[in-house]
């Protein structure tokens, strides 16, 4: 263990020390408040060999999982204290092929304000404008914890402005990245106008320069050695990013605006093409050198029950890392908004698209419109090329939903999606995935406690040259759910493979499987505490949160959850 280690783990043990000293000196002087939650899942896994949940530690000899995370808050004498304790036993959270166990603090911080001064020191969550140059955050179903670990100052500049600045490095899982992040922004507010001329904007300017440490260059400069002179670069170590964004507000319309340049940074293309200096032809990551550039921008319209919004983003080498070694949803130092909906049903959310940092164009728009509080229609629609025009994804969705007196609730709509399962599962060769999915949400209310909920969704997949369906084929999927308000509510619901695809599991004849994916729920809630327990056997498929996704591998066996406020 080197002095550096010592030191982190020596301050982590401080900060846990002060906190339990500040918590126990304040109880014996009746102030303070203190506050927090747990969230805690536990997975027994069941092998399925069949359908794909097999070959992986927790399914062959470990049996067992599971994830915890402890959060304590405690403000007193103008301070803010936070802890966090994290608990890993054989997760597959952070590679669901591998498994992960550790434990430790996952996170401390202190924050004072005085007077237009704010000092914040620890494991700092925060971004600069909509996050494209800069975002500090945490996805706890990806196991993502871009935290920095460093200190951020901010001073208020008047009332309605404030200039930041932030030093550190990532946190990755109970270590530290090496490279240094730094940066600054500035956010403002104007109003102008009069009541029914009003309008307001808040621009803001915002810089982060990231700097390699010296071992990440020098892999970096080795693999480059291995390149033939049409491919090989000098590598930088610092890379800055800049954007410029604004918000502005008149009456019913909102429009944000945000541009974002960066210098030439180390990136990696995971299609990449190149030559060695032996002459082997290599397909795979290639390292390469370029600036990167984002624009986007939405404009929103609202009133009257009608709302209306749209979207539009373009991205081109905009992969902004602590390192470039570092892959799929690890070492990220920026974020960028997602351009597709967020679906929510189990058929409809099946296919998502990913961000794509490396080259991207994009456009959305979603239209609702309430009438009466009774009636409801939804459509939107998004389109996700590469910068060649190649298509990504492509999405249609409907909606419509009916009141009928306060005991019927209807919903249903039609879903038509095109998704490049090639570049977002890197799968090689694979076609475009075709579905067409019709579906229906129906809540019948018995009482004012009690209420019985359908849903039944059937995805169409097309079918390829040979006949036979993209991917999976097609699905049904169906659910019934019985709710005892406030405490008790009861799922069933089943996944069938109705028409087996390409990529469905083949049977002891030979044939390709019509499997069924059953799942029951047990929820129980009392006060602020939540549990439930599930049995589950979930095909394959891509799990996103907020435009961030990876491949999850079908999983087969019981889960138990606990989440609980205090």
């Amino acid at each position: 263990m080197d002095l550096l280690q010592i030191f982190r783990k020596t301050l982590t043990a401080g900060a846990l020390l002060v906190f339990g000293t500040v918590i126990s000196f304040s109880q014996n002087n009746n102030g303070g408040t203190l506050s927090g939650n747990l969230e805690a899942n536990g997975n027994f896994f069941i092998r399925d060999s069949l359908i794909g949940a097999a070959n992986t530690p927790q399914y062959d000899r470990q049996l067992y999982g599971a994830d915890a995370w402890l959060n304590l808050s405690y403000n007193n004498w103008g301070f803010d204290f936070g802890l966090r304790f994290d608990l890993f036993n054989n997760s597959n959270l952070l590679n669901p092929t591998g498994s992960f166990t550790g434990e430790g603090i996952g996170r401390w911080y202190v924050h004072k304000k005085v007077d237009k001064f704010d000092i914040s020191v620890g494991y700092l969550y925060d971004q600069i404008g909509s996050g494209i140059i800069f975002r500090a955050f945490e996805q706890r179903p990806l196991l993502i914890d871009n935290a920095l670990y460093g200190a951020r100052l901010a001073y208020d500049l008047g009332e309605n402005w404030q200039i930041k600045g932030f030093t550190g490095r990532q946190k990755q899982q109970f270590d530290i990245y090496e490279p240094v992040i730094k940066g600054g922004a500035i956010d403002g507010y104007l109003s102008f106008g009069e009541e029914g001329r009003f309008w307001a904007m808040a621009p803001g300017l915002g810089v982060v320069n990231r700097t390699l440490d010296d071992p990440s260059m020098n892999s970096i400069v080795a693999t480059v050695n291995t390149y033939t002179a049409e491919d090989a670069f000098v590598p930088v170590y610092n890379t800055y990013a800049f954007s410029a964004y604004n918000t502005l507000s008149a009456g019913p319309w909102t429009w944000y605006v945000e541009a974002a340049y960066k210098t030439d940074d180390n990136l990696s293309d995971p299609f990449g093409e190149f030559v060695l200096s032996d002459s082997s032809v290599v397909v795979g990551d290639k390292l390469y050198k370029a600036p990167g550039t984002v624009f986007y921008s939405s404009l929103s319209y609202a009133k009257s029950g009608l709302g209306i919004s749209v979207e539009g983003k373009r991205t081109e080498n905009f992969d902004f890392r602590v390192r470039p070694q570092e892959q799929l949803n690890r070492g990220l130092v920026n974020f960028l908004p997602p351009m597709a909906r967020v679906n929510t049903y189990r058929m409809t959310a099946r296919y998502n698209a990913a961000t794509q940092f490396l080259g991207e164009m994009a456009v959305q728009a979603d239209i609702r419109y309430n009438y009466k509080r009774k009636f409801g229609v939804n459509v939107n629609v998004s389109n996700i090329t590469d910068l060649d025009n190649n298509l990504l994804y492509r999405e249609l969705y409907t909606e419509l939903t009916y009141k009928y007196k306060r005991t019927w609730q209807f919903l249903a709509g039609l879903q038509i999606q095109r998704y490049n399962q090639e570049v977002f599962e890197f799968k090689p060769d694979a076609p475009i995935v075709e579905t067409v999915t019709p579906y229906f949400d129906i809540l019948y209310k018995f009482s004012r406690r009690k209420s019985i909920r359908f849903e039944g969704q059937y995805m169409i997949a097309g079918k390829d040259d040979k006949g036979e369906g993209h991917d999976y084929g097609s699905w049904l999927f169906g659910l019934v759910e019985f709710s005892i308000a406030p405490s008790w509510t009861f799922t069933v619901s089943d996944m069938y493979n109705i028409d087996p695809g390409k990529a469905s599991p083949i049977d002891d004849s030979g044939e390709k499987a019509a499997l069924h994916y059953p799942r029951f729920d047990v929820f129980y809630t009392h006060g602020a505490n939540r549990f439930s327990l599930s049995y589950i056997k979930q095909v394959e498929g891509v799990v996103c949160t907020g435009g961030i996704c990876r491949l999850e591998p079908a999983f087969s066996g019981v889960r138990f959850t606990v989440n609980s406020s205090f």
